[in-house]
């Protein structure tokens, strides 16, 4: 069980997000690592260095807005049962997403984070 990155998320209307990126990429000297359309949700997300953009309206960002961070875990199925034991409250259980599975949690703390576990194949077909 190992968080393999911690991403801190900025939202973003539609049209500010390949300035967005070229600002990041200029920033951390680096090219974006992944973007695509998650079409169900009506957003557009891309990572830069440990920033995690989401593009969208008002509208299709609001059900987002509480989440702060984005934790990319080893495992999905062992933070469910840590997390559990650990007194955090499930707020949505393991489902698809298009580059492998999520959930999202809030802490003992109050902190809401989405976890996310890679699928190699979904994650290799939207990577850069």
């Amino acid at each position: 069980m190992k968080v393999l990155n911690v991403s801190s998320r900025v939202y973003l209307q539609p049209d500010a997000l390949d300035s967005t990126i070229s600002f990041y990429e200029k920033l951390f000297n680096q090219t974006y690592r992944l973007r695509f359309s998650y079409s169900a949700a009506g957003l557009e997300i891309a990572s830069v260095g440990h920033i995690l953009l989401i593009a969208g309206s008002a509208e299709n960002l609001e059900p987002f807005r509480k989440t702060v961070a984005t934790f990319l875990v080893d495992n999905l199925d062992e933070f469910l049962f840590y997390l559990k034991q650990s007194g955090a409250q499930i707020l949505s259980e393991p489902k698809e997403v298009p580059t492998g599975r999520n959930m999202h949690v809030r802490h003992p703390d109050g902190l809401v984070v989405e976890y996310v576990e890679h699928s190699q194949s979904k994650a290799t077909e939207t990577e850069k």
